[in-house]
């Protein structure tokens, strides 16, 4: 039989944990997976799963099939590049991941140009603020703001996002503007949840770091979340400046603690760490790299 096909369904499985994540992904059904599995098994004369109603396991076969498949298709991949039909020109489906705000505002509006230079080339853009399993997923790239710590990715540092602290008018007409970053304990501040301190927000001043606790009685754990509550004068937040700069220049919002500058975050691409890295994967990142360079917003970082 030709494996190859049933090889990539059955690697996507495993990865997923699930036939009908990858009988979604591949725009099919569950029964088509599960006879291109079921096929697959029926040629090596062995079981590669243990199905039950609420989990799928790999047999001790379907282990060792499993490291055998990976290293045999990402060889087919290489091999597909070394005589030229995809190294001059990328193609072929891109899942790329990125954070609601920056994805709408920066992603996106960068996509068309990158959509033309590359004509064999599709994208679906998966936006969340959540930290996906980009193997799991089937994500090829994605953009993170933030350090990273997974060593299981490749890291190119593409940028780095300053912080401002802001409020609207309307919030600010009911409380008292804060002078320094010890105010803000009397104020309703915006948590976001998936900031890696949480509510200990950090400050660089004239003397040097300076944290505070904060609290409120708005949390959100998404960026669009934060900048709608703040936009609803719920309170105040520490947000990245390209979500609010029409805003800030238009006086909707204002910035707050200006002697204070919150801790500016680094932004990267990251890929699985893998051998063989697509072009498709390394063209979007050069592209969006290239692309945020220009944005003196987001470019003043030191490579």
């Amino acid at each position: 039989m030709d494996l190859l096909a049933p090889m990539r369904t059955f690697v996507r499985v495993v990865e997923a944990g699930s036939f009908t994540a990858v009988a979604t992904e591949l725009n099919t059904t569950q029964p088509t997976i599960s006879r291109q599995i079921g096929a697959l098994e029926d040629h090596l004369r062995t079981r590669l799963f243990t199905r039950t109603t609420r989990a799928l396991t790999l047999t001790d076969d379907g282990r060792v099939f499993y490291e055998h498949a990976l290293r045999a298709l990402e060889a087919v991949s290489e091999a597909e590049g070394a005589v030229g039909r995809r190294r001059q020109k990328p193609s072929g489906l891109l899942r790329l991941a990125a954070p609601v705000v920056f994805g709408r505002l920066h992603v996106v509006p960068r996509l068309p140009a990158f959509l033309k230079r590359y004509p064999d080339v599709s994208i679906d853009l998966i936006m969340s603020d959540g930290f996906a399993d980009l193997v799991e997923q089937g994500i090829d790239a994605a953009i993170r703001v933030g350090e990273i710590t997974d060593p299981g990715l490749i890291a190119r540092r593409i940028g780095t996002v300053q912080r401002v602290t802001v409020a609207s008018p309307a919030y600010l007409k009911a409380h008292r503007a804060p002078k320094v970053p010890a105010d803000l304990a009397e104020h309703q501040c915006i948590v976001y949840t998936r900031l890696a301190t949480g509510n200990r927000w950090l400050f660089e001043g004239a003397d040097g770091p300076v944290a505070v606790e904060v609290s409120g009685r708005y949390r959100a754990d998404n960026s669009e979340a934060v900048r709608d509550g703040v936009l609803g004068g719920l309170g105040i937040a520490v947000i990245p400046t390209f979500a609010f700069s029409q805003e800030i220049e238009s006086g909707d919002v204002k910035v707050l603690l200006q002697d204070f500058a919150p801790r500016p975050l680094p932004m990267h691409a990251v890929y699985a760490s893998r051998r063989f890295v697509p072009l498709k994967v390394r063209a979007i990142i050069d592209h969006l790299a290239h692309e945020l360079s220009l944005d003196a917003r987001l470019s003043s970082y030191t490579a």
